[in-house]
């Protein structure tokens, strides 16, 4: 019996150990920026799935290609430049949330639209995902290239919204 109640012992502080090792170090980032023109307006020309390769990358477009389900529906999947896939976990009248395919890093993002008054809304772009991943050391920095990079998307988006 002590033989069994010494094995149960070290397989709860091993479950123990390793619910606390599985713990994330969980990050968000909300940025947002005001536009010009209605909430629908806005949302008519930002809300393509696939138009992140565009905003990423103004100047020379990167791929995107819709893998699976169809663009801005729920369950669609697209793939960015080839290797990152994202997949549509939610979805509202002016706003998709997209979560990483990769579970290590645990990674969702959400783009929005939300009305100001009848002339003007602000997009809102919205980061979460664990970093764990990242070297200890590394992680202020990772957040601080994140919150830059979505920001040039924001702005890229925001210009399209407000294009004539």
């Amino acid at each position: 019996m002590k033989v069994w109640a010494r094995l149960a012992a070290v397989s709860a502080a091993l479950s123990v150990a390793t619910a606390a090792n599985a713990a994330g170090d969980y990050v968000t980032i909300v940025q947002e920026l005001p536009l010009a023109v209605p909430a629908e307006t806005a949302w008519a020309k930002v809300k393509g799935y696939c138009d992140i390769g565009k905003f990423l990358n103004p100047a020379g477009v990167l791929p995107c290609e819709i893998t699976q389900g169809k663009d801005s529906e729920l369950g669609a999947v697209r793939k960015i430049a080839g290797r990152i896939e994202e997949v549509v976990v939610a979805v509202t009248p002016l706003s998709y949330t997209y979560a990483d395919v990769d579970p290590k890093i645990l990674y969702h993002g959400t783009v929005e639209i939300r009305p100001v008054d009848k002339k003007s809304s602000k997009l809102v772009y919205t980061l979460f995902f664990d970093q764990t991943s990242v070297p200890a050391d590394q992680r202020e920095a990772n957040k601080t290239r994140r919150a830059t990079m979505f920001l040039g998307v924001m702005k890229a988006m925001k210009a399209q919204a407000e294009a004539k």
